[in-house]
């Protein structure tokens, strides 16, 4: 009895062998096959957003995610593709504003409606030609230009009408620009741009990650495959909650009261920064992306202190003889290109901002549309 068994034994090992040797090898194959596919591809826009559960109104960004349904990744595609605006093509009928920028305008601590984004789309505002205006906000809450840029050049395939640019000081240092890891993490779109518009940061290539074949081969992409996996789980429960980050009441309040002698900004002393210490160039570079697509850049609203030694210093971010010299500087770029401008600064009063110099309140941001919005209709109906 045992003897007539065996063969039949033998053959089921045998197939197991076989089955998991021809699975190893097909896994192999694909797993070397991914590394030849390059970084940035199209991967990313396979997304459920849009499709099972509605587009997020603002990039994904977040550090906790079992509270705010919202993590950070570098995968430019998939961002793009959890976004309200990757919904399909753009309707007839729809006048488009793209918004970009730092985390004043991405909103931190501001519900999606008390964005400038939420303000623009909640006023009804149309286009001299009758289309409705619709802003979409894509802005990511991080200080680098040069991630503006990149962002944009993605955000221009979406064809907006017109683009809103939001910039500080605090964005524009080079020595910063290739710290922001979105930037460092995406070399393959970043240093084009660096490059086709000969932006000053040639000397910072090293500093973007680096990747190598094994890195791009599918084990070596894990990471960034389990984050898109990520965000499209918590899609269920942004759907469910419209929850894209968490709302603290017992936050730090920014910084009104200074040190006297605290008069250095991004290591230079007073009258050390130089304007090519500054990529105001990216602007340039952007209304040149743009083409025909107007640009209008604004300087957004800063904390202006009134406290212990404001005179020296603006707000923790800003001493003000940097600030002053960099608003000389923005205004004179502007008088001599072909981006719109419109300088904002000091719209807010001190008391609308949160727990930064930029962050606003919800009755800041309201009192900063206000400020913008002739400007805006004046786009609308040139």
């Amino acid at each position: 009895m045992t003897e007539e068994k065996q063969p039949e034994t033998k053959s089921t090992a045998q197939f197991i062998r076989n089955v998991l040797v021809k699975g190893l090898l097909l896994f192999l194959i694909l797993n070397f096959a991914v590394g030849l596919i390059p970084v940035g591809n199209t991967w990313g826009s396979l997304s459920l957003y849009n499709r099972v559960w509605p587009g997020r109104v603002r990039l994904p960004f977040g550090e906790n995610p079992a509270e705010a349904y919202n993590l950070s990744l570098y995968d430019l595609e998939a961002m793009f593709a959890s976004h309200e605006i990757h919904a399909g093509p753009k309707p007839a009928d729809e006048y488009r504003i793209i918004l970009i920028g730092d985390s004043a305008t991405w909103g931190t601590l501001l519900e999606p409606q008390d964005t400038l984004s939420g303000l623009i789309n909640a006023d009804g505002l149309t286009a001299s030609d009758g289309r409705t205006v619709r802003a979409y906000n894509l802005a990511y809450p991080s200080m680098s230009i040069a991630k503006d840029l990149m962002i944009l050049e993605k955000a221009l395939t979406y064809e907006p009408d017109l683009i809103l640019w939001p910039v500080t000081l605090q964005s524009f240092p080079n020595s910063i620009q290739v710290e922001t890891p979105l930037v460092a993490n995406n070399p393959q779109r970043v240093i084009p741009l660096i490059e086709t518009y000969d932006l000053p940061l040639k000397d910072d290539l090293s500093a973007f990650t680096q990747t190598t074949y094994w890195d791009r081969t599918l084990i070596g992409r894990r990471r960034t495959l389990f984050d898109a996996l990520q965000l499209q789980f918590y899609g269920m429960m942004w759907a469910a909650t419209g929850i894209d980050q968490t709302y603290p009441t017992d936050y730090t309040p920014a910084q009104r009261d200074f040190e006297a002698d605290n008069t250095a900004f991004a290591g230079w002393a007073p009258g050390e920064m130089q304007q090519a210490d500054l990529l105001t160039t990216a602007l340039r570079a952007g209304a040149s992306l743009a083409g025909d697509v107007p640009v209008l850049v604004v300087n957004e609203p800063i904390l202006v202190s009134a406290g212990e030694n404001s005179a020296i210093r603006y707000n923790f971010f800003y001493p003000r003889w940097a600030y002053d010299q960099y608003r000389a500087w923005l205004a004179e770029d502007a008088s001599l290109s072909d981006w719109a401008y419109l300088d904002l600064w000091d719209s807010v009063p001190e008391t609308e901002f949160t727990n930064s110099a930029v962050h606003l309140t919800p009755a800041g941001s309201q009192a900063y549309y206000e400020a913008l919005k002739p400007a805006l209709e004046q786009l609308l109906a040139p």
